[in-house]
């Protein structure tokens, strides 16, 4: 499920970089997919908890069943990138467009290594994941600025500035569910939730050390 939900996302994109509209509408299509795998995923877990499991057990299930929500709804966000960018391959390309690669590779990155961190039950690096978020936040506020000030410069881009809004929302939406992944990879590893934790409770990049073999 993973694998289809990062791959929606990189063919989203695609589409929008190569104005291939056919691509768009093959990622809108695809999502039906993750959609089934999600519907899968929760049978089997509610199935196996009529077996009565251990409390690590449940811990497991629960937690793949969150995580299983938060890659439906990154299906979600490739399928609305795509849907925009159907209607953006109609016009000539903004500018601002050149961001989205950058702000795609952080999203990604960060799903990437919280779903490792799930494989691994690596807490350590489902924390790095987290303060990185704020990195994703700050590169989306800056692009709503700049498309904020095209639009006032060029009223007849307001359509697509408002297009390109949304996917850069999109993205940054992507970032939330890893968030989302790597606080419950925490939660199942050291049985701590850490949600709506504090700035100041969250690890120093600069400051630790990942095992780059996993």
């Amino acid at each position: 499920m993973a694998s289809h939900a990062e791959a929606a996302v990189n063919h989203a994109v695609k589409a929008l970089l190569r104005r291939d509209d056919d691509l768009a509408r093959q990622t809108r299509e695809d999502d039906s997919v993750i959609d089934q795998l999600e519907k899968e995923i929760d049978e089997t877990a509610l199935r196996l908890l009529t077996l009565q499991p251990n409390g690590e057990a449940v811990r497991m299930l629960a937690m793949a069943m969150r995580i299983a929500h938060d890659l439906e709804r990154v299906g979600d966000e490739a399928t609305t990138i795509s849907r925009r960018c159907v209607e953006l391959c109609r016009e000539p390309p903004l500018k601002q467009t050149a961001e989205v690669p950058r702000m795609t590779a952080r999203a990604l990155q960060m799903l990437k290594d919280a779903l490792d961190a799930f494989v691994h039950r690596n807490a350590a690096l489902a924390r790095a994941v987290l303060p990185r978020d704020a990195e994703v936040d700050a590169l989306h506020k800056q692009m709503r600025r700049d498309l904020a000030t095209h639009m006032a410069a060029d009223t007849t881009s307001i359509e697509r500035c408002l297009d390109l809004m949304v996917i850069f929302k999109s993205l940054e939406r992507i970032a939330d569910h890893a968030t989302n992944i790597a606080e419950d990879v925490v939660y199942l590893c050291e049985g701590r939730d850490i949600r709506h934790s504090k700035k100041a409770d969250l690890p120093d990049l600069n400051s630790q050390t990942i095992d780059p073999l996993l």
